[in-house]
């Protein structure tokens, strides 16, 4: 599955879990990653890569904006 198809998949699922401790959710997640194949894994992986150059590149966007007004 690639990562439009990841997508499209997440905007229609929504996986929860309410946990009563840390502890708890931690139990969860990692039952939840060994759970997803490779694949799954790694194209999570390059979609919060992706993401997180977003919020860099906005960041530094922003600055550049802030510092122009001055």
């Amino acid at each position: 599955m690639g990562i439009k198809d990841r997508s499209a998949k997440q905007k229609t699922t929504i996986v929860a879990h309410r946990a009563a401790s840390f502890k708890e959710a931690e139990e969860w997640d990692l039952d939840f990653w060994q759970n997803q194949s490779p694949e799954q894994r790694l194209s999570a992986l390059v979609a919060i890569r992706r993401d997180a150059e977003k919020v860099v590149k906005g960041r530094l966007s922003s600055t550049k904006l802030t510092r122009k007004k001055r």
